[in-house]
């Protein structure tokens, strides 16, 4: 960065002194470890002084020092005065010098200086909506333009009389003017000049002076025609960002992204590069650890009113009414009258209430369906148990996932517990019509109930009330042949005597199934998902819906197997 003041015959450093302005408290705070404050000025992250660790990077590392090496310290942009920096709003005010020329009653120069300033490739320009051009005399040309002598504005103000310059002065040329800079400008060089070098004016105005001001401060009666130089300063604004890229280009690394939680990024209106902000109903300074806190609205009815019960939410919040009034509770809340409120009350009862009745009979209803088309009336004189809907429901904690044990093409298999501790397996069928459900159902009953072997698992009931029936198993404890065979941490099978005998079982099995039962069955599915082992390990066949029946002189067996056939 550089800066000058250009003096006829020398070139000086320019260190001005500066009074500070109070910045946004809501964003003033800094990294753990590091000053928040230099002076009377608030130095918020990604600002820091002292260590470049206190900064976000190297342009954002501000100096804090005594202009003089006496008196309170002050906060320096290069030889620059901060007076204030906005994280919320991304600028930086600074006093800037101020040009002028003045000349005696016979039109001689006598004081002059010209006003040189470049932001260097940090990540600041000045800001062309902030800022104004101004001049101020009464026999004044001010030029602006770039160090470069790429881009140059003027505007010029005169007056035969002294000129009362007011607070709302508009500043239209009679001893004032101003004009616009152009969008992105990095770089200054002021200038003030005469066309008659005050010679008609010299007895009211000797100065002219010639500076950027800030529009928003700027005070037109802070500058007396008829005074001399003496230390003349102007606030001015600067824009900045985190980093010159980009929002996509700088998210995509995440270790340099100064975004935090629950912000947004927003590139900035003059290309130059992103700030962060906190997301609606969020607070904090987006640039640190952890990011923007969620603000309770609840607890500042002042600036977030409700006139009803209040909860907070992520960003946000609800306000809903009383009981017995009605309205957003936002804005405000109505009541009902009594006689409403006892008729909607006494209405919205009797709705319930008959509401649940008829939920109760229609679902008993379809429960006594469901029990006479799954065959309800044969199967309920087998020696078989018949267990409820809900009874099941309760045992399988409504078929949470964790209880599930298995699944297969068929559906999935649900482990269950019932108040007298006894453990079950429900297999739940799924993906078949119900006419294809009945029949499948009816053929695995029809088997299952016939058998009764200790190495084959056994039915212990089935349920009927639901719309495809469900089968209740006894509980194998111990898993399946297949985890212990590919389980490197499983002792069941840790000798070569175990698993003779888990095999001798499995075949026990298959013989009582393929020659003992009456009539005999092939398994049709044999594979090791389908051998369970209890806590003693003793093998148990199970699955049985692949099964198929052998009736004396069948010869066409293998086309009618359905699981793993061989």
């Amino acid at each position: 960065m550089i800066l000058k003041l250009c003096v006829p015959g020398l070139m000086i450093l320019f260190l001005l002194c500066s009074v500070a302005t109070a910045m946004d408290q809501s964003a003033a705070d800094s990294k753990p470890g590091c000053r928040d404050k230099c002076g009377n000025v608030s130095v918020p992250y990604p600002f820091g002084i002292d260590k470049s660790s206190c900064a976000e990077n190297q342009y954002l590392f501000l100096n804090c020092s005594q202009s003089d090496g006496h008196g309170p310290e002050k906060l320096w942009f290069y030889n620059i005065p901060v007076l204030n920096i906005s994280v919320l709003e991304g600028l930086m005010v600074v006093s800037l010098f101020t040009a002028y020329d003045c000349y005696n009653q016979s039109g001689a120069n006598v004081n002059e200086t010209s006003f040189s300033i470049g932001l260097g490739q940090g990540p600041y320009m000045f800001s062309d909506t902030l800022n104004m051009f101004t001049a101020i005399g009464c026999d004044t040309s001010g030029y602006v333009g770039k160090n470069e002598g790429t881009y140059g504005a003027a505007c010029i103000t005169s007056c035969d009389e002294m000129v009362s310059l007011a607070d709302n002065s508009s500043c239209s040329g009679s001893g004032c003017c101003q004009t616009s800079i152009p969008q992105g400008l990095k770089s200054l060089y002021i200038l003030s000049s005469s066309m008659n070098n005050h010679r008609n004016v010299s007895d009211f105005n000797p100065c002219g002076y010639a500076f950027l001001a800030d529009k928003r401060t700027f005070k037109a009666s802070d500058w007396q025609l008829s005074g001399l130089p003496d230390g003349n300063a102007s606030d001015a604004v600067i824009e900045w960002v985190v980093e010159t890229k980009s929002c996509e280009k700088a998210g995509m690394n995440t270790s340099s992204y100064a975004c935090r939680n629950n912000t947004n990024c927003n590139y900035s209106k003059n290309g130059q590069g992103y700030r962060c902000s906190c997301k609606d109903g969020f607070t904090g300074n987006p640039y640190l650890l952890p990011g923007c806190q969620d603000i309770d609205e609840c607890a500042d009815r002042q600036r977030y009113p409700c006139k009803g019960k209040c909860k907070n939410t992520p960003g946000n919040y609800t306000c809903s009414c009383p009981l017995g009034m009605r309205g957003d509770g936002k804005t405000g809340c109505q009541g009902f009258g009594i006689a409403t409120i006892a008729s909607v009350t006494g209405g919205t009862i009797s709705l319930v209430i008959i509401g649940v009745l008829l939920y109760i009979v229609l679902r008993k209803l379809r429960k006594d369906k469901n029990f006479r088309e799954n065959g309800g009336m044969v199967l309920k004189h087998q020696r078989v148990r018949i267990f409820g809907e809900a009874e099941l429901a309760k045992a399988t904690e409504n078929y949470n996932d964790h209880k599930k044990l298995g699944e297969g093409g068929f559906g999935c298999v649900y482990k269950g517990v019932l108040p007298d501790n006894t453990q079950l397996a429900v297999k739940k069928f799924k993906g078949v019509d119900r006419a294809q459900m009945n029949e499948e159902f009816q053929h695995e009953i029809g088997m299952v109930l016939q058998v009764n072997h200790k190495n084959v698992v056994k039915l212990l009931g089935l349920c009927l009330q639901t719309k495809v029936p469900l089968l209740v198993y006894e509980f194998i404890s111990n898993g399946t042949l297949f985890h212990h065979i590919h389980d490197k941490k499983s002792q069941v099978l840790r000798t070569w005597t175990d698993r003779l005998r888990v095999a001798a079982e499995t075949a026990l099995a298959l013989e009582y199934l393929h020659s003992l039962a009456n009539p005999p069955m092939i398994h049709g599915d044999v594979k090791t998902v389908n051998i369970l082992l209890d806590e003693d390990g003793t093998a148990k066949m199970a699955d049985f819906g692949a099964s198929v029946l052998i009736s004396p002189g069948q010869t066409d067996i293998a086309t009618k197997i359905q699981g793993t056939f061989g």
